[in-house]
């Protein structure tokens, strides 16, 4: 399937970047680079000005008496909520759309190309662009975790370009369903609706598809890109240069570094699924059900999540420590 949007590479821009396609081995990078910087500019107007408009708008009281680092970090997530509902909504109909990619084999799996899967990447790696240098010119607000997330977000999702998992593109970008919940989480805190009815069936919703996403879909994905690598591992594609393998050739092969890397991300973030979920039961229930040393502290509830989930898709800054509504 082509690119849904039709939008045409750009001939100086594709071969402003080819030298460094080539030198990478990201062959089609060329390609789709119009649109990484396409959401790139995208998500920095929305950072700025479309969030401060909206957010004086929406919520004057509470926006306009943020600090700086406050009200970056508001914008960011602003950014990472229209993100999220974007790249899984364009994940969803590619799933459900795109025939070539859903008859893809094995070989068609690990090192296939389809013009469909290839924009949503192109989408998040432009995503992660803007995310790196808007963290990297705002380290006191994010911290060099942050940093070191959108580094590492950039590079693994760069490999799709390749071509390698493309066709996985779609499936991982789904473990994200959960954080429009999320970001819906914490804006409920941020404008003093902790513990609301709103937020108690929000949270409901968080849960369930973050357990739904991330713990039963997500393992399944990985084991089945675990298969498919482990079974390609030491060969070459049998048809090269043809359908949707156009863009490997008969010496492509899966490097043991990659497989590696691959796999062992892929085995951590699970591990920390499961201890993220953890954490947000812990964070929701404390929102919900009062303990004995919350009953002469009624003024100073949490309102952040003692964990800033919404770090795995979006790379915004996490709170190690809750705060009050005291801003």
């Amino acid at each position: 399937m082509k690119d849904p949007f039709f939008l045409e590479p750009i001939p100086w821009l594709s071969d402003l970047v080819r030298p460094l396609s080539r030198r990478l081995d990201l062959v089609t990078l060329p390609l789709h680079i119009h649109e990484v910087v396409f959401a790139a500019l995208l998500y920095s107007v929305i950072f700025y000005p479309v969030s401060p408009i909206l957010s004086r708008l929406i919520a004057p009281k509470h926006y306009s008496q943020l600090s700086r680092k406050k009200r970056i970090n508001w914008d960011a997530q602003v950014v990472s909520m229209v993100q999220s509902v974007f790249i899984n909504g364009l994940a969803l109909w590619i799933k459900w759309v795109d025939e070539e990619r859903s008859s893809m084999d094995r070989e068609g799996r690990i090192w296939g190309y389809s013009g469909a899967p290839a924009l949503l990447q192109s989408m998040a790696v432009g995503y992660f662009v803007w995310d790196l240098i808007i963290t990297s010119m705002n380290m006191d607000v994010f911290g060099i975790g942050t940093l070191a997330h959108a580094i590492s977000a950039l590079t693994v999702f760069s490999l799709g370009f390749k071509p390698f998992v493309n066709y996985y593109g779609c499936n991982f970008i789904l473990f994200e369903l959960s954080t429009p919940f999320l970001n819906i989480h914490w804006f409920l805190d941020k404008v003093n609706m902790t513990g609301s009815n709103l937020q108690l069936y929000n949270g409901f919703a968080l849960l369930f598809t973050f357990f739904s996403c991330r713990l039963i879909y997500g393992p399944y994905q990985s084991y089945k890109v675990f298969s498919d690598i482990y079974a390609l591992s030491g060969k070459n594609p049998s048809s090269p240069g043809t359908g949707v393998l156009a863009y490997v050739t008969s010496q492509t092969y899966i490097p043991q570094w990659l497989s590696f890397a691959y796999i062992a991300s892929n085995a951590t973030l699970t591990f920390l699924n499961f201890y993220w979920f953890y954490m947000m039961i812990y964070a929701i229930r404390k929102r919900f059900v009062a303990s004995p040393e919350a009953k002469d502290e009624k003024k100073e509830a949490v309102t952040e999540v003692e964990i800033d989930l919404s770090t795995t898709a979006s790379g915004v800054s996490s709170q190690a420590k809750p705060r009050s509504r005291r801003a």
